[in-house]
């Protein structure tokens, strides 16, 4: 058995460059184990566990779906709201949600307090190999894996199939 404290997990920082996103979160399954990069699903885990706080003022990331990756959220504290397909909708301490494959979703913080919430992800995609990608409907942006497993952002134009190959 691996046991860890929250208390001695390190917090990691986010923030957009003109500071409308930002987060801080523990990421429970790193330290409890979980290798991100491995293949091997002993190593890597089914699924993620992370503890984030949102600060006041902000949203997590922008409206975003992917396309291999589940996501199970529980509130701890604070109040948020929950963008998706039918609006939004507000949410406190012990509301849960569930956002499938392909439902775009945004979490922001809709209090004068931190949003703080448990996110359970299945095929996370820290990994980069589990071939999960983003797509963020407002902007029209795909966020993929390159050959070298890094994440890139990118925004184009629906073309053929065939463009470019023959």
């Amino acid at each position: 058995m691996h046991k860890v404290n929250l208390k001695d997990i390190p917090e990691q920082e986010r923030k957009s460059p003109k500071g409308k996103f930002g987060r801080a979160s523990k990421n429970i399954s790193v330290a409890l184990g979980r290798e991100p990069e491995s293949l091997d699903l002993m190593k890597r885990h089914p699924f993620d566990l992370a503890l984030v706080r949102i600060p006041k003022g902000k949203s997590l990331c922008p409206y975003h779906s992917h396309s291999a990756e589940s996501e199970l959220y529980l509130v701890v504290s604070g109040r948020g709201s929950v963008r998706d397909r039918n609006g939004i909708t507000d949410v406190g301490p012990g509301d849960a949600f569930f956002f499938q494959p392909g439902e775009a979703h945004q979490l922001t913080n809709a209090g004068d307090e931190d949003f703080v919430y448990y996110v359970i992800a299945d095929n996370p995609r820290s990994g980069g190999a589990t071939g999960d990608s983003c797509y963020y409907p407002d902007s029209g942006k795909w966020a993929v894996i390159n050959d070298r497993l890094e994440e890139v952002v990118v925004k184009g134009t629906e073309t053929d199939y065939f463009d470019g190959e023959e």
